[in-house]
């Protein structure tokens, strides 16, 4: 169970109060210096268990959005808010640990197979990191390994695919069993069979749970609750995939091909 921690001063007792991953951003401004700001007024929210993609080109903001979500950097204007309370006031190694984490380039360390899943919670049985390489698809070629999970791993995984050290980071996600995720989808340079698998691995990682997905292929946003375009760090369209194509605006075009997403 997932909970904030609220200590009553007045009193001394302590509140369990159970975390939800009810996330909002109220009109955020940010720069990463101070004469450049790259968001402009941004407002996005996001219920718990909703599934909520950006899209946009490159330097459109949708990495810089997930970076304040997880204090990475502090914002100039405005507020971000996790369960009602404002992310400043949250210690940084909580509000990281509450949040799941794939990214595109995948980072494995000297170790086997096992110890890598279960970085992504140390107190986890080999029981649970099974569970955990099942939910992700990884357990079907993790068995064929040469020592199975008991695989040395090395030079960041240079012996398995792309596909294949992808499906490890989601395990380590799954691991971790976090009420929020963040995914910068990480399927553009993986085969189409592959991508097939690590999408369905994402797909059940994300079930039940608060997600930010960043889009590069928007087939797999057409689900998404709500689908945020950015463009030049402001928000030109949102609503969902059948909203948005009935709008024939710039999803529209982008999702038709008139353009692409770098």
């Amino acid at each position: 169970m997932w909970a904030w921690k609220h200590p009553h001063r007045a009193t001394g007792e302590i509140e369990y109060v159970p975390l939800r991953g009810d996330l909002v951003m109220d009109n955020v401004d940010f720069g990463y210096t101070p004469d450049h700001e790259v968001l402009h007024g941004v407002s996005v929210f996001a219920k718990p268990g909703q599934k909520v993609a950006f899209v946009g080109a490159t330097g459109a903001g949708k990495t810089t959005i997930t970076n304040l979500i997880n204090r990475f950097y502090d914002i100039a204007d405005g507020k971000i808010r996790y369960d009602g309370i404002n992310v400043n006031k949250i210690r940084k190694a909580d509000l990281r640990r509450s949040l799941g984490v794939v990214l595109q380039d995948v980072n494995l360390f000297t170790g086997t197979v096992m110890d890598n899943i279960r970085y992504g919670n140390l107190d986890a049985t080999d029981e649970e990191c099974i569970a955990a390489a099942k939910l992700a698809g990884a357990d079907d070629f993790i068995t064929r390994l040469p020592d199975g999970y008991d695989t040395m791993l090395t030079g960041n995984g240079a012996q398995l695919s792309q596909g294949q050290r992808q499906l490890i980071s989601i395990a380590r996600a799954a691991v971790a069993d976090p009420p929020a995720m963040i995914l910068d989808e990480a399927t553009s340079s993986i085969d189409t069979r592959t991508e097939a698998i690590v999408q369905t691995g994402m797909d059940k990682l994300m079930e039940g749970r608060t997600t930010f997905v960043i889009a590069h292929r928007l087939s797999t946003v057409r689900n998404s609750d709500a689908i945020i375009c950015l463009d030049h760090g402001r928000i030109i369209e949102r609503g969902n995939h059948d909203e948005l194509i009935a709008k024939r605006g710039y999803y529209y075009q982008l999702y038709t091909g008139a353009f692409e997403l770098e």
